[in-house]
């Protein structure tokens, strides 16, 4: 489909039906007039049918949770690395790191530990979650978590790292700040450590790297202050460098240039520390959220690797193994909410409205507070005529709309409204985490039922977390007395 005039592509543009067999990006294709995630039909979940399910219908709202999305992910992105390497002769080694912030979900957290990813994370109830996948045997003992976030002495966070160090070798705990040494020494544990430079944002050099107003990471003058304290220390060993320039970058040939001047600072500090081996050019990978997305994940890592092959020429230093931090890249496409159409409102505006039975802006907080867009297609339907609509959600709050209030993009939706479900796709990162899980949401509207969908050589794997009932959010907000109330005047009679 090509790119609207007017915004980024969030759905189908035209008033004509969808062509059957249409493949609108690499897992979502049209089928018998029905949507089909890989070959997942969404539309029989709520109709029946040929679901894979078999039995008795769903009722919506749901959220589908697709975890081949994320082993498909971290498949592709070892492989660019993989074959670039092979082809330019880049000696050093990938490292593909999972940031668990993006969602923290046990599935997810399961998921990307068994393709292989290594673990990044950044609060204390992150390295309880560590313990537990450890203790499961689902983190291998040769896998790395890399420990970002401020941690300094006597929080629960500083403790719970030495804790995990116990359990686990290769712990990394990544220094923002001076006063997070002391801890690790005091520990007597042997730790490897990393350095993060304040180096956010767009910068040419050196200078302006230095300059960014970013709360995170170290100066220029205390990054080698740290790197002589964590050289002194008898139990201490540098072993990586943490630049961070961004987030969702869709120019490459911008991101690498950003990351130039930490490969500078890198390739210095490998002069003197040895034992410094790791580059991790963190998080900034971009991933489509819109159907008009375009980005070469292959000429970015040529890109990034011939750049560090030539700086670490210029400073007569070995190429570094690389790290990235894949939260957005790693999550975001492999979850949907799916919703049905209850009602067509004509309200006389200029394009009908199309209520929704959930709320939108709860369900994806990032569509209103930062206009953030979505892909939104529908599950049925898709063999009918379209037209022009705007969706609403069912809280009492004027933004819970869709489009986002200030974008220029178009959205259809087909005519006929009877037994309409469509979904929002590409919400798997950040969006549950900020929305709240298991929490009371905006207008009290209960949380969806979760289906989790795996597979393995035998089909498919299904599991169904149930959503809120109106007694846990009654109990959630303190009402517990009403809940048992409402409990008692429900039941069924005889009881």
């Amino acid at each position: 489909m090509a790119e609207s005039p007017t915004g980024p592509v969030i759905g189908w543009e035209k008033q004509t039906p969808v062509p059957d067999g249409y493949q609108f990006n690499d897992y979502l294709h049209v089928q018998n007039g029905h949507l089909y995630m890989e070959d997942l039909d969404l539309a029989a979940l709520f109709l029946g049918g040929e679901s894979p399910l078999g039995g008795k219908p769903f009722a919506s709202p749901m959220e589908v949770v697709y975890l081949p999305l994320i082993r498909r992910q971290i498949e592709r992105m070892c492989g660019y690395f993989a074959e670039v390497s092979a082809e330019i002769g880049y000696e050093g080694r990938f490292f593909y790191a999972y940031a668990s912030k993006a969602n923290a979900a046990e599935e997810v957290v399961r998921t990307t530990l068994g393709a292989g990813a290594h673990h990044e994370m950044s609060s204390p109830i992150d390295v309880d979650i560590a313990l537990y996948m450890r203790r499961r045997g689902l983190l291998p003992p040769d896998r790395m978590v890399i420990a970002n976030g401020f941690k300094p002495a006597n929080t629960l966070y500083d403790d719970r790292l030495i804790q995990l160090r116990r359990e686990h070798e290769h712990i990394i705990p990544v220094l923002e700040d001076l006063a997070e040494i002391a801890p690790l020494v005091a520990s007597g544990l042997q730790f490897d450590v990393g350095l993060r430079q304040k180096s956010y944002g767009a910068h040419q050099n050196l200078a302006e790297m230095d300059a960014a107003n970013s709360r995170f990471g170290l100066s220029m003058d205390d990054l080698w202050k740290a790197a002589e304290y964590v050289d002194a220390a008898p139990n201490l060993t540098l072993r990586l460098y943490h630049a961070m320039v961004g987030s969702q970058i869709t120019d490459r040939q911008a991101f690498v240039d950003w990351l130039k001047p930490p490969m500078e600072v890198y390739a210095r500090l490998r002069q003197r520390y040895p034992s410094l081996h790791i580059f991790d050019f963190g998080g900034g990978m971009p991933v489509a959220m819109t159907l008009d997305f375009d980005f070469d994940y292959r000429a970015f890592v040529r890109l990034l690797l011939t750049t560090l092959q030539e700086v670490c020429a210029r400073y007569n230093v070995p190429v570094p193994d690389v790290m990235g931090e894949f939260g957005r890249y790693t999550t975001a496409e492999h979850s949907a909410h799916l919703f049905k159409v209850i009602m067509e409102k004509d309200n006389q505006s200029s394009l009908p409205w199309y209520l929704i039975d959930g709320s939108i802006m709860s369900s994806f907080p990032d569509s209103w507070a930062l206009g953030e867009h979505f892909i939104v297609l529908p599950l049925n339907h898709l063999d009918k005529p379209f037209q022009q609509v705007q969706l609403g959600g069912m809280t009492c709050d004027s933004d819970d709309v869709y489009p986002p209030k200030k974008s220029q993009s178009p959205l259809y939706m087909p005519v006929d409204t009877d037994e309409l479900y469509l979904g929002f796709f590409a919400i798997g990162a950040y969006q549950e985490m900020l929305g709240g899980v298991r929490g009371s949401k905006h207008c009290v509207l209960p949380e969806a039922v979760e289906l989790i969908v795996d597979r393995d050589e035998s089909g498919y794997l299904f599991t169904v977390l149930p959503g809120q009932s109106e007694q846990d959010v009654l109990v959630n907000l303190g009402y517990r007395e009403a809940a048992r109330s409402l409990d008692a005047t429900r039941a069924p009679s005889g009881t």
